[in-house]
Parts: structure tokens; sequence; C-alpha cells
């Protein structure tokens, strides 16, 4: 049976309103034999019908997210703000997390699961590292503009088989306090953590790239996400 794998939405407050995803989530997940659930924002009885029924979660990219969640004020330079796309993510993350779902969080999602389970966000990057690598990138979105180095015998050094990868880059937020039941296990050469997965062993990755853009031009992208939706389908 392929897994049924829900994908959080985002959300523009542009009349008329619409929940929508990029594509690429979609056919990253379908390539790798999982069933794509959209999730958009809803009540929490909805989204908790959908955590009895889906088998792993992706949470995407997307806004910054309200520094309120890690009792910070916002920055002078910290972008659009959804409260709607906040709410829905942490729900979704902790349902899923206590549910022992396996989730894999991209970019963003990223920031939002280390911030759901404790840990804190750097809110500009610029304003805090001395010499920082460009961290948004103005290339071609699939193409990887600078290394990071993996941990070796960690999950993400398993399912790519190396101890360094070039990712693309479009953020200026970064994880800052890493969440307890967490490690970090990839970083660019400017400290920025570029990875984090759970200590127990379980599937719970959060890469700070966006490999579903990379899928048509990385081998190692596939096995990301065949990994995802295997650990999802062994569930």
């Amino acid at each position: 049976m392929n897994p049924l794998i829900g994908i959080t939405c985002s959300h523009d407050w542009t009349e008329p309103q619409r929940f929508f995803v990029n594509t690429a989530y979609v056919r990253a997940v379908a390539a790798a034999g999982g069933i794509p659930i959209l999730v958009p924002y809803q009540e929490e009885a909805g989204l908790e019908h959908i955590l009895s029924r889906i088998d792993g979660l992706l949470v995407t990219g997307g806004v910054d997210l309200d520094a309120k969640y890690f009792d910070q004020a916002l920055h002078p330079k910290s972008g659009i703000i959804d409260p709607w796309r906040d709410q829905l993510d942490l729900f979704m993350i902790r349902g899923a997390l206590a549910r022992q779902l396996p989730i894999l969080a991209i970019c963003r999602g990223c920031q939002v699961l280390n911030v759901a389970c404790g840990g804190s966000l750097i809110q500009d990057i610029e304003s805090h590292y001395q010499n920082p690598l460009k961290h948004r990138q103005e290339a071609p979105r699939w193409y990887p503009t600078h290394p990071v180095a993996v941990a070796p015998g960690s999950l993400l050094a398993d399912i790519y088989g190396t101890a360094s990868l070039w990712v693309n880059s479009f953020h200026h937020q970064a994880l800052d306090r890493i969440a307890p039941g967490f490690r970090v296990t990839a970083s660019a050469a400017d400290g920025v953590v570029e990875a984090i997965e759970s200590t127990d062993g379980r599937f719970v990755l959060g890469v700070q790239w966006h490999p579903e853009l990379m899928i048509d031009h990385d081998p190692g992208v596939g096995s990301l996400f065949a990994h995802f939706t295997a650990a999802a389908r062994e569930r």
C-alpha cells in the first residue's frame, strides 16, 4: 500500500484568499511512491482526523515564523508572517511527533520543527554573522550554490552516502538553539545549521535547503524522498 503523505499548505491573504503548495513537493512525493495529501489550515478537529489517516508528514517552505513562538520580538528585518500557517505547522508537527509519524521538514519547515520542539531561531542571518554565505541565492532555483558538511553516521549521511553536499538556498532565518532530542547533522561553512534530525532513530529530519527543487538534477534527492516514503510505508 502506498503511504499517504500529508503536505502542509501555504496561505495567501490577498483577495481572493487561497491555499496552495508548490508542485515540486507533490511531484517529489509521488515519484517516491507516496500519495500526496494537501493539508490546509482548518479547525483542529479536522487536522486531528488528517493526522489519524496519514502515514508521514512533509512540512514545506514558506514565510517567516512569528518570533513569539520562541519568546522574541520581531526583528526589524523580519519578513511576512502568516498566523494561520504558523498554527497549522506547529499543530501538525506536534501531532505527527505524538503519533510517531515520519517527518521531512524543508526550509521554513526545518525552522518550525526546531521551534515546535523547544528550539529557537536566528531571525536574520546577515545581522547575526560577520561574514555569512549568500543564503538567498539569485541563481536558478534548482541550482546548488554552496556546500554543507554532513555529520558522519547521521541519517542524512546514510541517505546521501557522502560527507559533503552542494545545496540551493532561499532563507534569511536560521536555527539557533537546537531543540532537545535533536542534533545538528549538516552545517554551512559560515556556521549556519543546514539540517537537524531526531536522536531517537526515527525518521524526523529537517533540511534548510529545498531538495524538491533539485530532484531532476541531483540523484541524492530521489534517495531522500525514497527513504522518507519508505519510513512512512513501514509504519
